[in-house]
């Protein structure tokens, strides 16, 4: 490869890395599509309990759709062929990134935080999902656009193997991810009513793990865990649910508030109403995910304001997430009706 390649590439912040990722290189592409119109279309709001899955020794839960599903059905469902390919073989992965970059095509990657060394500390852990550009080669370092960061980076050819080839749960594999081509012009209309209706279904889906069901379900599970788990392991998941919410790639709150501006931008496109009505609920629905960490963080740290027994906290936390299960469940009914 040449010892010098950039392209000439706009890094633009975002609030979560996947839809950061999808909304730049459209951006890059020609197409002005904004991070929340990505995260809408794309049906990235969720909420899943995996109690088989475990991250830092802690039963998974995500408020996202799995790695890669946010672009893989943007892409399907604006008319964007993708080229997504894994390797078993760094040096084939590395060369294929090469390839790209001289050929002046920034790529998208997954990779692991903990051995990401331009993260904090306190935010390299062990979590594999994580996405980010790379647009160049400069020294012998990888030019990198990382949309939750807000100045673009630079990693060494070893220091990007280490992350794209992270061991653990959704290992990345080398996952390399770029369009290859698109349509004369994006139909978002029909791709936004796709991607309400596919959300509407998963977070109403009868399925005790999934959606509404599985917060109700974590809620009654943080009831029981002090007495069942003993106070130490409770405040660890306890902990686990407040961390996959806050702080991996923006987390339950977050994403609320990026689909309540998804849901504001449809509705002008749209001209519907209704749309922008919810989209103010859906904020203060954000608003209440944002106050259940509050308390819950207070619990495991050992701030609670109540003096009353670790249990009973639980239970208050657990109640704060059964009332916003039952907002949800009555706000995804009223969208389904909307669209």
């Amino acid at each position: 490869m040449k010892e010098e390649t950039i392209i000439n590439f706009t890094h633009h912040q975002a609030a979560h890395c996947e839809n950061g990722v999808v909304s730049n290189l459209m951006k890059h592409n020609g197409f002005s599509v904004s991070e929340p119109m990505v995260f809408g279309i794309g049906s990235g709001l969720l909420f899943c309990y995996i109690p088989f899955l475990k991250v830092n020794h802690a039963p998974v839960i995500t408020y996202r759709a799995m790695p890669g599903h946010i672009f893989k059905k943007f892409a399907k469902r604006t008319g964007i062929k993708m080229k997504r390919e894994k390797f078993s073989n760094p040096k084939e992965a590395q060369s294929r990134l090469d390839e790209n970059l001289e050929r002046n095509n920034p790529v998208g990657l997954q990779v692991g935080v903990y051995n990401l060394l331009y993260f904090p500390d306190e935010y390299r852990f062990h979590f594999n999902a994580h996405n980010m550009v790379v647009y160049g080669k400069q020294n012998g370092r990888y030019l990198i656009s990382d949309p939750v960061m807000e100045e673009v980076t630079s990693l060494s050819e070893k220091e990007l193997e280490k992350v794209r080839f992270a061991k653990g749960a959704f290992a990345p594999k080398g996952h390399m991810y770029y369009p290859i081509s698109f349509p004369e012009k994006l139909e978002l209309e029909k791709a936004i009513v796709a991607g309400i209706k596919d959300t509407c279904k998963t977070m109403l889906a009868p399925i005790p793990i999934v959606g509404v069901k599985g917060i109700k379900t974590i809620a009654n599970l943080i009831r029981k865990w002090p007495k069942k788990k003993g106070i130490k392991t409770a405040n660890h998941y306890l902990g686990q649910v407040v961390r996959m919410q806050e702080e991996i790639g923006t987390g339950g709150g977050g994403f609320r508030y990026i689909y309540a501006a998804f849901l504001q931008e449809s509705g002008k496109l749209l001209g519907n109403e209704k749309l922008i009505e919810l989209a103010k609920e859906m904020t203060e629905i954000g608003d209440l995910w944002r106050d259940f960490a509050v308390e819950a963080s207070r619990i495991y740290k050992n701030r609670s304001r109540n003096d009353a027994g670790q249990s009973e906290n639980y239970n208050q936390v657990a109640n704060q997430l059964d009332h916003i299960a039952d907002l949800e469940k009555v706000f995804f009914k009223k969208l389904k009706k909307a669209i």
